[in-house]
């Protein structure tokens, strides 16, 4: 006798999803072990005894200085003309007071009290609600 089993489409769907989701729980057990494995191979955290330290002189702080200017030629120059890197080979300036002044000496120092408009503000910006 030849029998046929004939097995609902809807219960063998749901055999295959569960099939993929155990190989999926298999992958991410695989994976966590293997992690495990990875990290237990792995050196320990540094202590509190190897972590860096300050400099015996303190913290380093911020230097300002003015520069003396460099003339650059008319038509610019080329790689290889410059000199040192992004300072151009400028060196500190023995009057910083003066540099300073003709560097800020294209800027307007607007006088008096309270907020100033900004340019091309109307003519009424900035003098408050009780100017």
């Amino acid at each position: 006798m030849d029998m046929i089993l004939s097995v609902d489409p809807v219960l063998t769907d749901i055999a295959w999803f569960l099939v993929v989701g155990l190989v999926v729980v298999a992958l991410l057990l695989g994976g966590f072990k293997l992690g495990q494995r990875v990290r237990a191979k792995e050196p320990p955290p540094p202590t509190t005894e190897e972590q860096p330290h300050l400099p015996d002189g303190g913290a380093v702080h911020e230097v300002r200085e003015e520069r003396d200017p460099v003339e650059i030629p008319e038509g610019g120059l080329r790689p290889h003309e410059m000199q040192g890197y992004g300072n151009f080979g400028s060196t500190t300036s023995a009057h910083p007071d003066d540099v300073r002044a003709e560097r800020e000496s294209g800027f307007e120092q607007v006088e008096g009290p309270g907020p100033h408009p900004q340019p091309g503000a109307p003519p009424d910006a900035g003098r408050g609600a009780h100017a």
